[in-house]
């Protein structure tokens, strides 16, 4: 049997540690500061819209606090930006040869685990959950927790990633093994796109013409570089009505997991790996992308000042668009 060892406990990583663990799967878990702290002390809490547990899941700071064997697999669930530390610190204990899902959003951290790990697979994230206090995860559906898909990277499924998803569909996700799982990364990242907008701005459906700037600066970035990405109907028939989302404690999920970075104040947010993502395959395939780089840019800003959520204006996010060439 697998142990599943979970690098990056937050939202992502402790839905998916807490309900491996609830299937009696084994597994450890890798977090830092107040969350590792308060885990370690109390367990990890963990809250869906039907339940509140405390789960005793072994919880460490660094990947060399664990003894690696024979049959352990890392998930990586920590956002784009502490990805190459974590690959680093993480081959200096482990070995090149630990099988390496990049359970992430982006499609930058594949690339940069292929460097160092001779097994790395994708997993697609839709899932909805949200880590805003130590200790404490939530996930907010009531049918199915998420979906993950995943495959090996580049392309190509195995006997490793078909257990994995077995386990995972054993345990309330949707999970299937997809030999071609890159597309549907490409596809997830347009929907992300909009992360850094909601973090600065808080948008309603007024905000749905920088949206669209967004996804048409991606999508001619895709066909220029030849990019497949599944398209919006396979997204739609995959969800299905696999999720629900429901309150928790009668409150609202409250956003995404850059507006999630925002709230609490964490210093850093996910865009240069997201619309960082767009700015880059544009610069290498001469496709302008103002909206995507503004957002970058204006989502870094926020981070690194300490502002808050819904800091700006639609209209000035705008104006900052057509000032970098944008046209509405």
């Amino acid at each position: 049997m697998m142990r599943y060892i979970i690098y990056g406990a937050g939202g992502i990583g402790g839905t998916v540690g807490a309900r491996l663990f609830q299937n009696d799967r084994e597994v450890i878990l890798i977090a830092r500061g107040e969350h590792l702290k308060a885990i370690q002390e109390k367990g990890l809490i963990f809250k869906t819209p039907l339940e509140t547990v405390t789960l005793p899941i072994p919880c460490v700071g660094h990947p060399s606090e664990i003894d690696f064997k024979d049959g352990d697999l890392v998930f990586l669930c920590m956002k784009g930006q502490h990805t190459l530390q974590a690959l680093e610190d993480l081959r200096d204990t482990a070995g090149q040869d630990i099988p390496v899902i990049c359970c992430q959003n982006g499609v930058d951290n594949e690339r940069m685990a292929a460097r160092r790990f001779s097994h790395v697979y994708g997993m697609v994230v839709m899932l909805p959950a949200s880590h805003l206090e130590p200790g404490v995860v939530q996930s907010e559906s009531i049918k199915k927790t998420g979906i993950l898909d995943a495959g090996c990277f580049p392309s190509g499924t195995d006997p490793t990633i078909k257990q994995v998803t077995k386990d995972l569909s054993e345990s309330n996700f949707s999970a299937n093994a997809d030999e071609r799982i890159m597309r549907w990364k490409y596809a997830k990242l347009l929907r992300n796109l909009g992360n850094s907008l909601q973090a600065l701005c808080e948008p309603g459906p007024e905000a749905r013409d920088i949206a669209r700037m967004m996804t048409h600066e991606a999508l001619d970035c895709y066909r220029t570089a030849g990019i497949d990405s599944a398209t919006r109907e396979e997204e739609m028939e995959r969800r299905g009505d696999h999720m629900e989302l429901w309150t928790i404690d009668g409150q609202q999920r409250g956003g995404g997991s850059s507006w999630q970075s925002i709230v609490r104040g964490t210093g850093s947010i996910e865009t240069d790996y997201l619309n960082g993502e767009i700015v880059l395959l544009g610069r290498l395939h001469g496709v302008l992308t103002p909206a995507n780089l503004v957002l970058q840019q204006m989502g870094v800003r926020l981070a690194k000042e300490g502002g808050k959520v819904g800091s700006y204006s639609l209209d000035e996010i705008r104006k900052r668009i057509v000032d970098a060439g944008g046209k509405f």
